[in-house]
């Protein structure tokens, strides 16, 4: 079931560590601020509305029970979360295993209570209604 979920994300890993260079497109940014948004609600334990919250093709991915259940066993034994700061930013409309479209695969380092060095990477992806909503997860 984990698997299933971190399975479409994995890719992110590799097309995310790209280091981007200072200046951010604006769908980059505007992706940013989404998953720094989504990153919030799942940093409060809110994990059913973070998957409220995500991308339309992740709810279809993936169910909220399971989502719940994966992020409790991921997340919670980590701690509190301290801090975090975009390492890269990489624009793309394909990944593998993954329908076309526009996703920004985010790597930010981030330190947790019980991890203190850290890399999330979050893949938002522009939903039909125009909005960037999380498509991906991954913790390492």
């Amino acid at each position: 079931m984990i698997k299933k979920i971190m399975c479409f994300v994995v890719i992110g890993l590799i097309l995310g560590t790209t280091t981007v260079m200072a200046g951010r497109s604006d769908r980059e940014k505007a992706a940013i601020a989404a998953a720094e948004k989504w990153l919030r609600i799942v940093d409060k334990g809110n994990y059913m509305e973070s998957w409220n919250e995500s991308s339309e093709y992740f709810k279809q991915a993936v169910t909220q029970d399971q989502w719940e259940q994966a992020l409790k066993a991921v997340r919670e034994p980590l701690g509190k979360f301290i801090s975090r700061k975009v390492k890269s930013a990489t624009y793309t409309t394909s990944l593998p295993g993954a329908p076309d479209g526009q996703y920004v695969v985010i790597q930010f380092n981030t330190s947790f209570e019980n991890k203190k060095s850290g890399i999330e990477t979050v893949t938002p992806k522009m939903d039909n209604d125009g909005k960037w909503r999380v498509s991906g997860y991954y913790i390492k």
